[in-house]
């Protein structure tokens, strides 16, 4: 499981623009765009988000292009954009 801990932000401020994003796995640490972290969740791959309310999932929005949200309780919050920007 990989637990995002940052994003960076391209164009805008809204979830569309999270254009990278920096995650802890507990062993190790990384990068990735966000074509890549979409890919790798739709591969199977498990992205959370610590947020108030406890840990919550990243989602893939099937937009064109593709991006990432949060759903909490089955319904769609704002975690990621209160994450640290980088």
């Amino acid at each position: 499981m990989r637990h995002i801990v940052q994003i960076h932000l391209d164009g805008g401020v809204l979830h569309e623009h999270i254009t990278w994003v920096r995650w802890r796995d507990g062993i190790t640490a990384g990068e990735a765009s966000r074509e890549e972290m979409v890919q790798w969740i739709r591969a199977g791959g498990d992205a959370r988000v610590a947020a108030a309310s406890g840990v919550v999932k990243v989602e893939v929005v099937n937009a064109r292009p593709p991006y990432l949200r949060t759903k909490a309780n089955g319904v769609l919050t704002d975690n990621l954009l209160e994450l640290p920007r980088f």
